[in-house]
C-alpha cells in the first residue's frame, strides 16, 4: 500500500474518536435515536434501573447541562421486571450510564456491547486512556444495575447481551495502569457477567455439550428497531421479506413449522426469540444456525464458547495477579473443562475447523465461518490445529481480507462482505502462532482495501464486500438493515490495532 494511504488511513482513525464520544454533556445528541419512532416535540425519556437513586442522577445531569436542554428530558426508573421483559417500558429510550464512551456511528448511537472492545484497542493506540478505561466503567456500571453488559444502552436492548470481552478490556486498562485496587473492583462484574452466560437458559445441561453455553435473549415479539428501521424502499421490514422466503423457498437445515405457520402466514413466537438471540451474538444476520439463524437456540456456538474460555483464563489471571492462587485455580481448571468439550464436540478433523455443534442432533454443522478462527487469537487452538487453522484460510480469503463465510445468502454477515473484527482476531491469532507471513498478508490486504476506499469516499464504514474491495453494497443486502453505516468504532480500532501489529 502506498505510504500516503497507509498514512493518511492511520490519522482517520486516531483523530475520528471526537464524533463518536458521547458524554452526559452529548445527551442532546444521544437521546434521539433513528432506529424507532418518537412523538415530535416529546420530551425523551431517560431511564434508570430501579437500584439507581434518581435524585443523584438529576443533580448529576443539573451539573452537565443548561435548564433548556434538561427541559427536553424526562427522567424516568424503569420497572423491577423490566429486565426479563423489555417490552415492560412503554416507550423506547436511552438507559442511563455515567461515563463517556464512543459510539460506533450512523444509526447505532449509543454504547455496543462487543464493537467497544475493538474500538477500546483503537482508543488505547491513540493515547487515550481515560477514554478507554470509561468503557470498562460503565460496563461494570451495567452489569452492577442492569445486571448483564448489554447488547446496546436503549432500553429494548435490556433483554440480551453481546459477545463477552469484559475481562480483556479491564486487562487492557490494567496493563496500562497497574491499579490493583481498580483491578479487584472489577471482579464482581466479571464474575456476574460470567453468571449471566453459564446458568440458567444460556447453559447446556444435557447431551455431549453439556456445561458448554449457547446465545439466548428474553423478550417476545418482534424486535423494535426492526419494525421501524429496517425497511425497504417497498415498505417491506425485514420479517415481511423473512415471511415471503418461506412462502417459496424449501429449507432443509430445520423444521420450518418451528418458525414460520404457513395456515396463518406468520412468523412463531419461537422465530422471534431466535431472531433476538441472533441480535445477541451480535452476527445478525446470517445463515450459519439456517437461515436467518433462526436454529440458534439449537446451537454452541464456537465464538461464545471461546471467549468464555478466554473470560475463565482471564479471570485466573487476574486473581493470580491479585495473590488469590486457590481461586485463580478454580478458574483455570473450569477454562481446561471448557476446553475439552470444546474439543470433543466443535472441532473438526475432516474440514480442519472448528464448528457450531448442534445440541438437538448431537452434530457439528458444517458451515465454515470466520469465528472459526477465534479458538487462534484465543490462544485456545493446539499446534496441529493451528495448521490446519492456517491451510484453511483458501476459504476464506479474498482480495479484501476475509470474508466472513464460504456462501452468498444476502445476508451481511455471509459472503462476500467482511467485518473488521474477523480480521484483527484472524490476523492476532494467526501470529501469535508463528504464521506471521500469513498474518501481514491479511492485514495488507484490508488495510489496503480501507485505504483505498477512504480515499475514494471520505470515511471509513462498518462492513465491506472483500471480493470486490469496496464500501458500496447497493443491492447486495436482501436481509436485515440495507444500509453501510459510517463511523465507524470498530473499523478505526482495527485499522490501528492491524497497523501496530504490522510495525511489530
Amino acid at each position: 500500500m502506498a505510504q500516503p494511504t497507509i498514512q493518511a488511513l492511520g490519522r482517520y482513525a486516531q483523530t475520528h474518536w471526537g464524533p463518536l464520544t458521547r458524554s452526559l454533556k452529548d445527551l442532546p445528541v444521544s437521546l434521539p435515536d433513528s432506529k424507532v419512532l418518537h412523538g415530535a416535540g416529546q420530551p425523551y425519556p431517560l431511564y434508570i434501573a430501579p437500584t439507581e437513586n434518581p435524585a443523584r442522577v438529576w443533580s448529576i445531569l443539573q451539573q452537565q447541562l443548561p435548564a433548556a436542554q434538561l427541559s427536553k428530558i424526562r427522567l424516568a426508573v424503569l420497572p423491577p421486571a423490566v429486565l426479563n421483559n423489555p417490552a415492560a417500558v412503554p416507550e423506547p429510550g436511552l438507559l442511563f450510564v455515567p461515563h463517556p464512551y464512543v459510539v460506533p456511528g450512523g444509526r447505532f448511537n449509543e454504547l455496543y456491547g462487543w464493537d467497544s472492545y475493538f474500538i477500546q484497542l483503537g482508543l488505547l493506540e491513540s493515547g487515550q486512556l481515560g477514554l478507554a478505561k470509561a468503557l470498562a466503567d460503565n460496563f461494570v456500571y451495567e452489569v452492577a444495575h442492569y445486571g448483564k453488559i448489554l447488547n446496546a444502552n436503549r432500553s429494548y436492548y435490556l433483554g440480551r447481551s453481546q459477545p463477552p470481552f469484559l475481562t480483556d478490556m479491564v486487562l487492557n486498562v490494567y496493563r496500562q495502569t497497574g491499579d490493583k485496587q481498580w483491578l479487584a473492583s472489577t471482579l464482581p462484574a466479571i464474575e456476574k457477567q460470567y453468571q449471566y452466560w453459564t446458568s440458567g437458559q444460556h447453559l447446556i445441561t444435557a447431551g455431549p455439550a453439556a456445561g458448554l453455553s449457547r446465545y439466548a435473549a428474553n423478550g417476545h415479539g418482534p424486535a423494535p428497531e426492526v419494525l421501524a428501521g429496517e425497511r425497504d424502499a417497498q415498505g417491506l421490514n425485514h420479517y415481511d421479506r423473512i415471511k415471503a422466503y418461506f412462502r417459496s423457498h424449501p429449507v432443509a437445515d430445520y423444521e420450518v413449522r418451528s418458525y414460520y405457520d404457513r395456515t396463518t402466514d406468520s412468523l412463531t413466537p419461537l422465530f422471534y426469540q431466535a431472531d433476538r438471540t441472533m441480535r445477541e451474538s451480535g452476527f445478525d444476520p446470517s445463515n450459519r444456525f439456517g437461515p436467518f439463524n433462526a436454529d440458534i437456540l439449537n446451537y454452541a456456538p464456537v465464538c461464545l464458547n471461546t471467549l468464555l474460555w478466554r473470560m475463565e483464563a482471564q479471570t485466573a489471571q487476574i486473581y493470580t495477579e491479585l495473590g488469590r492462587s486457590q481461586l485463580a485455580q478454580r478458574w483455570q481448571a473450569q477454562a481446561q473443562k471448557r476446553a475439552a468439550i470444546m474439543a470433543q464436540t466443535m472441532w473438526d478433523e475432516a474440514s480442519g475447523l472448528f464448528l457450531d455443534y448442534n445440541v438437538q442432533r448431537n452434530q457439528r454443522r458444517f458451515y465454515p465461518f470466520a469465528t472459526s478462527y477465534m479458538p487462534l487469537w484465543a490462544g485456545l487452538a493446539s499446534v496441529h490445529q493451528a495448521r490446519a487453522l492456517r491451510n484453511n484460510l483458501g476459504r476464506f480469503e479474498a482480495p479484501g481480507g476475509l470474508q466472513t463465510s464460504q456462501y452468498q445468502s444476502g445476508n451481511q454477515w455471509d459472503a462476500p462482505f467482511g467485518w473488521a473484527p474477523m480480521q484483527l482476531m484472524a490476523v492476532e491469532g494467526l501470529r501469535q502462532y508463528g504464521y506471521r507471513q500469513d498474518a501481514d498478508r491479511l492485514s495488507m490486504k484490508f488495510l489496503a482495501m480501507v485505504g483505498r476506499d477512504l480515499a475514494r469516499t471520505g470515511t471509513l464504514v462498518e462492513k465491506y464486500d472483500v471480493q470486490r474491495g469496496t464500501s458500496d453494497l447497493a443491492g447486495q443486502l436482501q436481509y436485515g438493515y440495507k444500509t453501510n453505516e459510517i463511523g465507524f468504532g470498530w473499523t478505526n480500532g482495527v485499522v490501528l490495532a492491524l497497523m501496530r501489529g504490522l510495525q511489530s
